[in-house]
């Protein structure tokens, strides 16, 4: 595994976060995306049926990314903690049924339901069941991420990317901290563009992380848009320099060409793309990626440049489409 970028090791003062994800009061973003089992398996948990979600979790193994995927969801029910606590009742020692317990935590942590310590104290728990999952640690990462000190996040991922080094979930989430670092310089010299270019060099040719960049321009849009980013796409120079066109150019042309079917998270990586595409002007391009999406619309990026993320994600991709 390569070091951890210089970059890391950098720190700056905390900001407050946004959160990865706008809220969904509508249940027209669905969580789950195209996994279809896990759709089945937290049907079947909302109804008090729990063995779907059981064999979920014990089958799907040693896929890092799709384990982290499926837990993350499957812990956003409200009634995740006290299933996983009745679970590890059942099963003391079970791996997954602690971890599922300190993500199900985690979430209320972030929901504000309760304070992050028993959730910080789960994850432990579950990371020391099961030493070689990365999961447990995305739950701190994903607690550190909202609540606390740069230096925790950068500890958390370290701990995640040591277990899983191309670790989607994990990236997505640092990007969208690292954004947070107040510029220096010229617009399109901020670190988090250089730490994403990194990233997605080291990874494997095929690996999903090449949209990094692309990802980290959005996260950076998102900090400006709060009040420095114009609305109107062809007049915001973030989307036009130099670098951002050698980007999308880049990122489009490996989706093209590596873009699969199975990573679970695939939908989250065409979001941001056709989002960045659309925002770029470029709307021929970013109708091959509405296509791919379909129904599968994620709430962020589009909640950054919209207060409602699902008008913003249908305009953009009627305009693409031409209709």
């Amino acid at each position: 595994m390569p070091p951890l970028s210089p970059l890391l090791g950098a720190r700056r003062a905390p900001t407050e976060p946004s959160g990865e994800t706008a809220e969904d009061a509508s249940g027209a973003f669905d969580a789950a995306l195209d996994d279809a089992e896990l759709g089945a398996a937290r049907a079947a948990l909302a109804q008090g049926r729990r063995q779907a979600a059981r064999s979920l979790l014990v089958h799907t193994g040693d896929d890092w990314d799709r384990r982290g995927h499926r837990l993350t969801v499957l812990a956003q029910d409200a009634r995740a903690a006290a299933w996983a606590t009745d679970w590890l009742t059942a099963e003391p020692g079970s791996a997954d049924a602690a971890t599922l317990l300190a993500l199900a935590l985690v979430h209320r942590a972030l929901r504000g339901e309760e304070e992050p310590g028993p959730a910080r104290e789960a994850c432990d728990t579950a990371a020391a069941l099961a030493p070689d999952d990365p999961t447990p640690w995305l739950g701190r990462l994903l607690l550190a991420r909202a609540l606390a000190p740069e230096r925790e996040v950068l500890a958390a991922f370290a701990e995640v990317r040591r277990r899983h080094p191309e670790h989607h979930h994990a990236h997505h989430l640092l990007i969208a901290r690292l954004a947070e670092r107040p510029a220096g310089g010229r617009a399109e010299a901020h670190e988090v563009y250089d730490l994403a270019e990194q990233a997605a060099a080291e990874a494997p040719a095929d690996s999903p992380l090449a949209v990094l960049p692309v990802v980290a321009y959005a996260e950076r849009y998102r900090v400006l848009a709060a009040g420095l980013a114009p609305a109107d796409p062809a007049a915001c120079g973030h989307w036009s320099g130099p670098r951002a066109r050698r980007i999308l150019r880049a990122c489009f042309d490996w989706w093209l060409e590596w873009e699969h079917d199975e990573h679970p998270r695939r939908h989250v990586d065409l979001n941001h793309l056709a989002f960045a595409l659309s925002r770029a002007g470029r709307p021929a391009e970013a109708a091959a990626l509405f296509r791919r999406i379909g129904a599968h619309a994620t709430p962020a990026p589009w909640s950054y440049a919209h207060s409602d993320p699902l008008a913003a994600f249908r305009a953009a991709r009627a305009h693409a489409l031409g209709h």
